[in-house]
């Protein structure tokens, strides 16, 4: 049965994060989206911990859950009867590695609520402050945590989160390593995956041979309810359990992964090179020419993940590996309307009113952005809107990269066709 999956999400315990994610908001928004089964996010926290132990039972002994109390029956769905949590977290871990300073976040899966608490237990007794951000930060190298884990449960799934940025991430150019062995040791033979983050796409991760036999996984990282699916990952499983997604991602099964739903990477905080309190943007090439220094404060540019990965790359872009699976670059339904009506926000009441519509008449947001027949909304959806949906299946789209910590910018109408759309809209 297909299954669409977003393995990393966080809670309103996470800093910077919406106080609205709470286990029955996430449920909601998923049958909304069209997500099958979503990460809990933050199982370290002591708070949200107790939430997940009192507000979530196991559907059967398959080490995923589900809410105790049913939601209404009305409430949207997507494949089956409910929303199907597992149990992960992020943490960040700062430590020295080789005489240098290393910062990096790790997704974290654990097969049941024994061994997620076994883990916290061991955590909060080696002096760890959980209670203190739903990312907790702690000094742990990434080997011992491989080997904590495991000695826990075998099944613990451990790997690397938003490989590429700067900041905080396994081949950040800030901080982080050249290479899966240098980070990981002698624990490297039980990382089965990677996290692509936002800022990086499979064409680019498929640059790096070293990345060949990993599962690529890409998921949302939302630190809001409306940010769930913008990444996820769709599985063809025989078994809705822990144990077969476990399996899948450990053996890269491509006859169970369908295809990862993307983000366009561009749009990713650290797609380019620059300086964000200078307004400075360069690409790799420029930012050689440069010899790395921002021309304003002439102090070194954040390099971003598109020169990071052509460092340590070793097949030119468009090379890819002998065992891939294909993917889908898609931008969200509320922003995609909002540009269609001529409309700033994504959460005006206008574009909330269309997208309830199209959800409720058409299907889940991902069905209407991957699925539906855009034929049979002529005559109810606004036909801008419905040529938007269609240029971003296309991928006809104008793309403003992000850099240093902005997010870019993604167009789908150039300036003369929104003025001409917002005449359209207002005759609709």
């Amino acid at each position: 049965m297909k299954q669409v999956l977003d393995l990393h999400i966080h809670s309103k315990y996470s800093r910077a994060c919406s106080k609205e994610l709470t286990l029955a908001n996430i449920d909601k928004t998923c049958r909304i989206k069209g997500v099958d089964i979503i990460a809990t996010g933050d199982f370290t926290h002591p708070a949200w911990f107790s939430f997940i132990k009192k507000e979530l039972e196991e559907i059967g002994n398959s080490g995923l859950y589900r809410l105790h109390t049913p939601p209404p029956s009305s409430a949207p769905l997507s494949r089956g009867e409910y929303t199907k949590f597992i149990l992960g977290t992020e943490v960040a871990l700062i430590y020295k590695d080789n005489d240098k300073c290393r910062r990096i976040h790790i997704c974290l899966h654990a097969p049941n609520i024994e061994a997620a608490e076994k883990l916290n237990d061991f955590l909060e007794k080696r002096g760890v402050n959980l209670k203190s951000d739903g990312r907790p930060i702690f000094g742990m190298s990434a080997p011992d945590l491989v080997k904590t884990c495991l000695s826990i449960h075998p099944e613990f799934l451990l790997y690397p989160a938003h490989i590429w940025t700067p900041w905080f991430a396994v081949f950040g150019s800030k901080s982080g390593f050249d290479s899966m062995e240098e980070c990981f040791h002698d624990q490297t033979k039980h990382i089965y995956a990677y996290e692509t983050g936002l800022s990086s796409d499979p064409e680019m991760n498929w640059r790096l041979s070293a990345l060949d036999n990993l599962t690529l996984i890409s998921n949302s990282d939302a630190h809001s309810l409306p940010n769930i699916a913008r990444e996820a990952n769709i599985f063809d499983l025989k078994d809705i359990t822990y144990k077969e997604i476990y399996e899948t991602i450990k053996n890269k099964d491509l006859n169970k992964i369908v295809k990862t739903i993307e983000f366009y990477p561009e749009e990713g905080m650290y797609h380019y090179d620059g300086h964000r309190d200078c307004g400075v943007v360069m690409t790799p090439q420029e930012t050689q020419k440069n010899k790395g220094i921002c021309p304003k404060c002439k102090k070194p540019l954040t390099v971003g993940v598109f020169a990071r990965v052509d460092d340590l790359a070793d097949r030119p872009l468009g090379g890819r590996p002998s065992k891939f699976y294909p993917y889908q670059k898609l931008v969200e339904l509320d922003k995609i309307i909002a540009e269609a009506i001529g409309v700033k926000s994504r959460f005006s009441k206008r574009v909330k009113q269309e997208y309830d519509f199209l959800v409720t008449k058409f299907g889940t947001e991902l069905h209407v952005l991957l699925e539906s027949d855009l034929d049979l909304m002529k005559g109810s959806v606004n036909p801008v809107t419905i040529e938007a949906i269609r240029r971003v299946r296309t991928g006809k789209l104008q793309v403003t990269p992000g850099f240093d910590g902005q997010y870019g910018e993604v167009r789908i109408f150039s300036e003369e066709e929104r003025n001409n759309n917002l005449a359209q809209a207002r005759l609709f």
